[in-house]
């Protein structure tokens, strides 16, 4: 008698959920993927092949940038376009409005790699080198962000009833911004400028000593001199301390010292020269800048100005003991010896017998060490100077809040409120960072959200509510909101939505206000082969009308889910959900908003520029691997009997399948909705049009049901499709199947 029919069993999968990697095949939910590359999990039954890239081309030709790409970044300074920094020190912007090439850089201009950038309006483009300093593209002219740093007095002058003009020589560039500043002098009371000896009197065999009267304002201090005696006589008598609040001329005696009728009468330092502040403290400076005084009523005030930039190995001296004797204003040369680099060149500034200052002529090139800074000349004594070395490159820039921001080392800097290119003056800042939640050196910044985000390895701060004060300081709120997560990779770093996404080397986060997430867990089983001295860049981008963020990375030889082989490939995110990429050997990508639309470019062989998920009908490898189901019953084997696709085509397609179980893949299914000519002989006939075009036969566009026998064995079962056809949708995997024994 025969036995009854085995009885079959079916399964259904359409809900797609997206990729999982961290979980076995056989432990992901049957609406999973082990591997989803090139096929996006739009919504259930609506998984589409997504496009393949294509070339940016002028004409016929390909874009190809001149050297090889070291940084790719994208920005709109009047047109939109498309930097990139190269490895031979140039930067050469693509115009995708003209389809022209801009050098904005020409060799050996910025270093070979690290480059960072940051648009400011839609004026000026700024360029963050981590060697040679700060520079700024505003679309015609690439200019070194060199500033007036400060303004020293040398001679405060004498007799000025009103402020002289203060004019600083213009910058070395032609387009730099020219530096500004105002003087101030002292008016009312003051103090004793000099002291003139009216007669030097005889008999003197010791230094007399001088007293100076009390001074007419409450409050005030007493001046204090020193006389000089020479043949018996007073000769001189130098102030010590110039004192304050002296409304006229105070009386001087001169008294001991073995000698008589000496006299003498002090001059009030009031109509000098007290001070000038910065305004703006300039662009394009490459050298120091000369310094003019004129008008006021006054004469002989003089000034020196120092040149500030944010280049590495350039030196800065700071007095740590002024000593005394030094006179009571001039200027005194500064000797500048070791360290391994060359042309540091300082003037020590004098007054009130001190040394108060150092003003640096040329802060030098190539230091690796902190040289030794010694007065030279002079009669006093006891002046301490320390010179220190940048050694901390330029890391990032951003804009936030109408200003441009500078990374370097622990510590932000901010362009004032008044100027992008300005430093230096009331209203600039220079933030160091001293908590211990930034263990090492900032990484990265971005503006986004109200925010400017600081990214340290493990940490990040968020910087609010900029406000100028009455002064003109600016002040801002400082707040840690994550102490254990950040990142370096700073090309990783963008805004998706209202949160930022980032990526490390050990996951991908999303920063929501104050709350840091990982959202990568499906993608854990990729990290480990990720490899991390390659580029690992990102961006947004369209894709079918959603936005997805997409994080660019390169994973090693023995990388094994997916296709074999070392390659760069892009993890792309939406609606909680990810999948994979290939477009290509793309080493960066950058986003584009253009023509109304956020696109992703990238480059590939680092040199070609292209356009990412373009090429809607050029053929592209994907690649989808279903989970290993148990099919409703995890301990009894399974006999594939059938199984189909069902999908939606505008042309020809065809799809290479396997059955899969937890112990190996059946023989390759080719199942094709194309239809092949042959002749008697069995050769394949070709057709083609009147313009020379190949016409494919086909069965049926639009839905079709891919369907075939089935031999495999296994407690689970599952699919790998791979395919070189472009555009068709994935509406329903199927199975048929009969159960088997148990264990």
């Amino acid at each position: 008698m025969a036995s009854a029919e085995q009885k079959k069993s079916y399964q259904v999968i359409k809900a797609f959920k997206g990729l999982n990697t961290k979980a076995n095949r056989t432990a992901i939910d049957k609406d999973e993927f082990s591997w989803l590359e090139n096929a996006m999990p739009v919504g259930s039954g609506n998984m589409r092949i997504i496009p393949t890239s294509s070339n940016v081309t002028n004409g016929a030709n390909a874009v190809v940038f001149t050297n090889n790409v070291t940084y790719l970044t994208s920005a709109n300074i009047n047109d939109d376009y498309i930097v990139a920094a190269e490895d031979n020190g140039a930067l050469q912007a693509y115009d995708l409005t003209s389809n022209n090439f801009v050098t904005i850089a020409s060799t050996g201009t910025l270093s070979n790699a690290n480059v960072s950038s940051t648009q400011y309006q839609n004026t000026d483009l700024f360029v963050g080198d981590p060697n040679k300093g700060l520079f700024d593209w505003n679309g015609v002219s690439l200019i070194p962000v060199g500033s007036v740093g400060s303004i020293a007095i040398t001679n405060p002058g004498i007799n000025y009833t009103s402020a002289p003009n203060v004019v600083i020589s213009s910058p070395n560039n032609a387009n730099g911004v020219r530096a500004t500043a105002v003087a101030s002098i002292t008016t009312g009371s003051g103090g004793v400028q000099s002291i003139q000896v009216t007669a030097g009197g005889s008999g003197f065999t010791s230094v007399p000593t001088i007293t100076i009267a009390t001074p007419d304002v409450q409050g005030g201090s007493t001046a204090t001199a020193a006389a000089t005696i020479s043949g018996g006589a007073v000769v001189a008598i130098s102030v010590i301390s110039p004192g304050s609040g002296y409304l006229t001329s105070p009386a001087v005696s001169i008294t001991g010292g073995g000698g008589t009728s000496a006299t003498a009468n002090a001059a009030l330092s009031t109509g000098i020269v007290n001070s000038i502040s910065l305004t703006n403290g300039g662009s394009g400076y490459t050298s120091q800048p000369s310094v003019t005084i004129s008008g006021g009523g006054g004469s002989n005030a003089n000034a020196i100005a120092q040149l500030v930039t944010f280049a590495t190995g350039v030196v800065s001296i700071q007095v740590t003991n002024g000593g005394t004797g030094y006179g009571q204003y001039g200027n005194l040369a500064v000797t500048i010896t070791g360290g391994g680099g060359s042309a540091a060149n300082a003037t020590a500034i004098v007054s009130g017998n001190a040394v108060t200052q150092v003003i640096m002529n040329n802060p030098g090139t190539g230091y690796t060490s902190a040289p030794t800074a010694v007065v030279s000349g002079g009669s006093g004594t006891g002046a301490n100077l320390v010179a220190t070395v940048q050694l901390n490159p330029i890391v990032d820039v951003a804009t936030f809040s109408n200003r441009v921001w500078v990374a370097q080392g622990r510590t932000v800097y901010a362009s004032a409120s008044t100027s992008p290119t300005d430093f230096t003056s009331v209203s600039a800042v220079a933030f160091n960072i001293q908590d211990s939640t930034l263990h090492g050196n900032i990484q990265g910044l971005l503006s986004a959200n109200n925010f400017l985000y600081i990214f340290g390895d493990d940490s990040i701060n968020v910087f609010s509510d900029l406000q100028v004060t009455s002064t003109g300081a600016t002040v801002f709120t400082n707040t840690n909101v994550s102490a254990s997560i950040g990142t370096s990779r700073i090309y990783a770093i963008f805004p998706y939505f209202r949160s930022v996404l980032f990526m490390n080397d050990y996951g991908v986060y999303a920063l929501v206000g104050s709350t840091t997430t990982k959202i990568s867990d499906p993608l854990d089983g990729i990290f480990p082969y990720i490899d991390f001295t390659k580029p690992v860049t990102g961006g947004q981008t369209l894709l079918n009308n959603i936005l997805c963020a997409v994080f660019n990375f390169y994973v090693n030889s023995s990388f094994p889910l997916g296709p074999s082989g070392s390659r760069y490939i892009q993890a792309i995110f939406f609606e909680k959900k990810w999948y994979i990429s290939s477009q290509g050997n793309i080493q960066y990508v950058t986003s584009v908003p253009f023509s109304g639309k956020v696109k992703l470019y990238g480059t590939d062989n680092n040199k070609v520029l292209k356009q990412l998920y373009n090429d809607s009908t050029g053929n592209v490898s994907s690649y989808i691997q279903t989970a290993l189901n148990e099919m409703g019953d995890s301990i009894r084997t399974k006999q594939a009997l059938k199984f189909a696709i069902e999908a939606t085509l505008a042309q020809g397609g065809t799809l290479s399948v396997t059955v899969d179980s937890e112990t190996g893949s059946s023989p390759v299914y080719v199942l094709t909705n194309t239809i092949a000519w042959v002749n008697n002989a069995g050769n394949a006939i070709g057709w083609t049009n009147n313009a020379s075009a190949t016409i494919i036969w086909v069965n049926q566009a639009g839905y079709y049901l891919y369907k075939s026998d089935a031999e495999q064995y296994g407690k689970y079962l599952g699919l790998t499709i791979t395919s070189n056809s472009a555009g068709y949708i994935v509406n329903t995997f199927e199975f048929e199947h009969e159960l088997r024994v148990r264990f």
